[in-house]
């Protein structure tokens, strides 16, 4: 079967589904584009801009497509086949995810650019406000020790490619650190001379091209530069990588995060446009099975594993800390929220159509699908480059440095959200705060990064990433039920329209079951003794911190309720603590 009438039936219905029910929903939010956004209102030329819709997108969607999109989709689709991940990330980007994130980013806009910590502050009490925010604070954690360890297992290596060609980790770590240099030199010249944004961009994207050309080139291999197995290399590039988040959490935005984010949403585009266009124009077969079972080889149930498996390709939780954290604070109208918001989402659902496309063109067992979720789409996004003639070498090269611009964007917000949030809950606003705020922040993912691998049945390691890629997945998930949870209350105690129960009342139902019960199957065995039954205390922290996030999110269902029926004290409307993205600045 070819995968072309897929790819385009998928993007028609993604397409039908921005033209109608994203202006059903901007018809029942009532976005006005005569109302002032705080962007215009709170205007500093620091955190509160109002930007060109095209910029916005390309900063937000940089920053809210990270490894999710890639690693979640191959992961399901190699463990329960590609047709139960293809409807997934269909309905859920289309009625879960976009409602979530253009609701989140909505409820900011209407709060003064506030984070949806702050939403719920503002309609549910002050304890709801710091159960949200401790939840988020431990889910930050997570995406940064998952995604960190991804990430760097691309910068040790080498694989052999079908023209005999190599594509090492060095090339690839060459290209990276090379990359981080241009965002920098972009924040410098677009600060200190008259060099506009559309300008920049025409000099700095074709110089992406050129690092992806160098790395190659020019490899960094640190085991051998170091003297030691590629084990000890990648923990020493963790350690890299997490100081790389310390440095770009602490430093003004203008320097690296918003060029980067801009530079990385083009590339992204790129990646995204050479993907569709090779797919079109490519002879490419589906081989892999549309359904291989209802558990997975590592014996996970398709229901609840395979919605927190696929977590931003279809839904996520931390499209709201972008979405109420950074890009509220640059919408420049309200009907914006629609194309940012709504679009965006759906535009990272044909990213994870396109990695679900890198496991179905291979065959069940092939070698090329034994690798790490970012090689299995390294070797299918440079089958689909393919038809450009591109050198194998460079297209997998391509493929591995938009993975690792995807990571990026995401590992030094997240380290910067983690700090706001420190400084939130302690009310360290000063120097203090932001060197605490921060080194915890990175700081213990690294303690994580850095400890003995767990053994699989074989008795050989299991990447540090699939150990936490389920609890990372389940409790994102859980805090896009959150965000939907205080949207509702949100939306229910200033409409009191019925429809709010169907539109963003379900979708919260859904994620707050699928989400609580995969934590729940993760987290209770380790308590017991498979061998007679009996209670144990684990000395693996996962569960643990299963616990506490269950009962975050239980307590959160209690403090809903009790707004919902009117018996919580919510502040004072109009008032509302420092916003996390403005805090520490």
């Amino acid at each position: 079967m070819s995968l072309l009438p897929i790819i385009l039936v998928c993007a028609a219905v993604l397409g039908i589904a921005y033209v109608t029910y994203g202006k059903l929903l901007s018809r029942l939010l009532r976005l006005d584009p005569e109302r002032e956004t705080p962007a215009v209102t709170m205007r500093d030329g620091l955190d509160f801009e109002p930007i060109e819709p095209k910029f916005l997108m390309s900063q937000h969607f940089s920053a809210i497509a990270a490894a999710g999109p890639i690693v979640g989709p191959i992961a399901a689709g190699l463990a329960f086949g590609w047709v139960p991940a293809l409807i997934w990330i269909m309905v859920g980007s289309i009625f879960i995810g976009g409602v979530h994130d253009m609701t989140a980013l909505t409820a900011s806009v209407r709060h003064k650019a506030g984070s949806i910590a702050e939403v719920v502050h503002q309609h549910m009490s002050r304890r709801s406000f710091l159960l949200f925010l401790s939840f988020v604070w431990i889910a930050l954690v997570y995406i940064i020790v998952a995604f960190t360890d991804v990430t760097t297992s691309a910068f040790i290596g080498l694989q052999t490619l079908d023209d005999g060609t190599q594509v090492t980790g060095g090339g690839i770590a060459t290209s990276s650190l090379l990359y981080l240099v241009l965002p920098i030199v972009m924040g410098l010249l677009l600060r200190y001379t008259k060099l506009s944004l559309n300008v920049a961009t025409w000099i700095f994207i074709p110089l992406v091209g050129a690092t992806i050309y160098l790395g190659p080139i020019i490899p960094f291999d640190l085991a051998k530069v170091l003297g030691v197995g590629e084990a000890r290399a990648q923990d020493v590039w963790d350690v890299a990588l997490l100081i790389y988040c310390l440095v770009a959490a602490m430093v003004p935005v203008w320097l690296l995060l918003q060029p980067r984010g801009h530079l990385g949403g083009y590339f992204l585009y790129i990646a995204l446009g050479g993907g569709i266009v090779g797919l079109l124009l490519g002879d490419n077969t589906i081989q892999y099975p549309a359904f291989t079972g209802w558990m997975s080889a590592k014996g996970e149930t398709l229901f609840p594993f395979l919605f927190i498996t696929i977590a931003c390709g279809a839904c996520s939780g931390f499209h709201s800390l972008i979405a109420s954290g950074t890009t509220s604070k640059q919408l420049r109208r309200e009907t914006d929220a629609r194309v940012i918001g709504y679009g965006a989402m759906l535009l990272e659902a044909m990213v994870a159509i396109i990695s679900l496309s890198c496991v179905m063109i291979w065959v069940q067992g092939s070698p090329k699908l034994s690798g790490s979720p970012n090689l299995i789409y390294a070797n299918g996004l440079g089958k689909f480059l393919g038809v450009f003639r591109i050198p194998e070498q460079y297209a997998v090269s391509f493929a591995l440095m938009a993975f690792t611009t995807f990571v990026y964007d995401t590992l030094d917000v997240c380290t910067r959200l983690g700090r706001y949030i420190i400084q939130e809950l302690t009310g360290w606003h000063d120097a203090k705060g932001r060197w605490i705020g921060t080194i915890l922040t990175a700081g213990v993912p690294l303690y994580f990064l850095l400890q003995a691998p767990q053994l699989d049945a074989k008795g050989m390691p299991i990447p540090m990433y699939r150990v936490f890629w389920a609890l990372f997945g389940a409790s994102n998930q859980l805090l896009a039920a959150l965000t939907l949870l205080g949207v509702t209350v949100w939306l229910w105690q200033t409409r009191r329209a019925k429809w709010v129960w169907l539109v963003t009342g379900l979708p919260c139902v859904w994620m707050y079951a699928m989400s609580g019960w995969a934590l729940w199957l993760m987290t209770w065995p380790k308590f017991v003794d498979p061998a007679n039954g009996k209670f144990v205390v684990p000395k693996d922290p996962v569960p643990w911190i299963g616990c506490v996030l269950m009962a975050l999110a239980a307590l959160m269902l209690v403090e809903a309720y009790l707004a919902l029926r009117g018996k919580s004290t919510p502040p004072a409307r109009g008032r509302l603590e420092p916003s996390l993205s403005a805090a520490g600045s």
